[in-house]
């Protein structure tokens, strides 16, 4: 794991290598249509920035490595209970490894909790969780400076494994606790060089044997908002800085494993070959096709190829697949139309071929009269006659909760509309916005 102890200045501007303009800041948002809920000044955000910046950021890529039970993520575990102390909060680690922040009582219940996650996919972008975490405390440090007096508890959260990098399987954290993972699943998880989460958790200093559900913990939360960088330019192409979520589309995650026969690349005939990369390769190119028509999305961004040498006919060829559908029956014609296909190529070229759906989240449609709080809270505070409300094909650990407490999202204007990279980016008036709006949104909930 490399991890740079390097990195860009200390604002949101500067985050991305490949940020627009080769690095250089957006430029602030002029636009009046949504200035955001009484101004802020950001300065807590800022100095929370700076200081979890580099870690975890791989010089050569200019993106992180933050993977879950890892030293990068280590060290953002220890960013987090810092924060948390300094500001005089509960400090506690549940039995899944997720960290909390508490101002109040967590046993009086009907909490209100915010945070999102700190881990990133490989190379990923500054942005996509972190933004939640820092603009949580920085909302807190908002409410408090405004005098803002509690009269429910408030909890700030860091959920472990969003992202799934190392084991494959996203939002474990979440999962855990909500009972959607079972102990037993979490175990048999193992990571690209056999580690299983077991071992890994283990490694990190923490027990492997207490995961499981975490009812008692949830009964304690009352709402759960979770703030996060837009990944898509709806609000930038609406102009607004600051939007709610209506739903997460449903989406899985699909292993397609297709089996032939290793050989010399240089003295097998093609037409003696068994190449698992062949059908393989017609499959990607289906899952584009079979997206288009459906209104979908699909896409193979992960292989692995055995015995992966460059001049060795490939034994194994596993792919897998990544899809996301506006609806259920979209999602299912997609995915069906992907695997009709594989399966076709592959007898076509004398393959066997395995589908195993690894993970599944079906339509999340956020709780309604929290999510109708949340624009009428915003509305207020804007002064503006409605706030955007949007639906995003990206999971979230908010949306993993819903099952189980009243969730809602609110997400940040990202000029680009590139996420999971890099290039991810949210200009600095833009996250302060974010600020604003979440503080307002926290103080309409915890302080009324």
């Amino acid at each position: 794991m490399s991890q740079g102890s390097g990195g860009h200045g200390g604002s949101p501007a500067d985050a991305g290598a490949s940020s627009p303009a080769a690095g250089s800041a957006v430029p602030a948002s002029s636009d009046p249509r949504n200035d955001g809920p009484r101004p802020v000044t950001g300065a807590s955000f800022h100095e929370m920035w700076r200081e979890l910046l580099p870690i975890g950021r791989h010089p050569a890529s200019g993106g992180y490595r933050r993977h879950a039970w890892t030293g990068a993520d280590a060290e953002c575990r220890e960013w987090f209970r810092a924060q948390a102390r300094s500001r005089g909060l509960t400090y506690e680690v549940d039995r899944n490894g997720n960290q909390w922040a508490w101002l109040g009582d967590p046993g009086a219940g009907d909490a209100v909790v915010t945070g999102s996650h700190l881990d990133s996919v490989p190379d990923g972008g500054a942005f996509d969780g972190p933004l939640g975490v820092v603009s949580s405390f920085a909302a807190l440090d908002e409410l408090r400076g405004r005098g803002a007096r509690f009269t429910r508890p408030l909890g700030i959260v860091n959920f472990g494994d969003e992202e799934g990098a190392r084991f494959g399987l996203a939002c474990a954290g979440s999962r855990l606790t909500a009972g959607q993972l079972t102990a037993e699943q979490a175990h048999r998880l193992t990571d690209s060089e056999g580690i299983s989460l077991p071992q890994a958790m283990e490694a990190a200093g923490y027990d492997p044997e207490a995961i499981g559900a975490d009812p008692e913990r949830l009964a304690r939360i009352g709402a759960f908002v979770e703030l996060h960088v837009e990944q898509g330019r709806a609000l930038d192409l609406s102009g607004d800085r600051v939007g709610v979520a209506s739903a997460i589309w449903p989406h899985g995650r699909w292993r397609f494993d297709f089996r032939g026969e290793a050989n010399h690349a240089g003295t097998t005939r093609l037409v003696d070959r068994r190449d698992p990369m062949l059908p393989y390769a017609e499959t990607v190119l289906a899952a584009r096709r079979e997206a288009e028509l459906a209104g979908a999305v699909a896409t193979f961004g992960k292989i692995s190829v055995e015995p992966n040498g460059v001049n060795a006919i490939p034994s194994l060829v596993r792919g897998w697949l990544d899809s996301r559908g506006p609806d259920q029956d979209s999602l299912d014609t997609v995915v069906g139309g992907i695997e009709k296909a594989a399966r076709e190529y592959a007898d076509a070229h004398g393959i066997d071929l395995d589908v195993v759906r690894e993970s599944f989240t079906p339509v999340i449609e956020f709780d309604h009269a929290l999510r109708d709080e949340l624009a009428r809270v915003l509305e207020t505070a804007n002064g503006r006659p409605e706030v955007p409300v949007l639906g995003t094909g990206a999971g979230h650990d908010a949306g993993i909760l819903s099952g189980s407490v009243p969730t809602a999202m609110l997400f940040v204007r990202n000029p680009t509309g590139v996420s999971h990279s890099p290039a991810e980016f949210a200009a600095e008036d833009d996250c302060v916005a974010g600020v604003g709006a979440l503080a307002a949104v926290l103080e309409g909930l915890a302080c009324r």
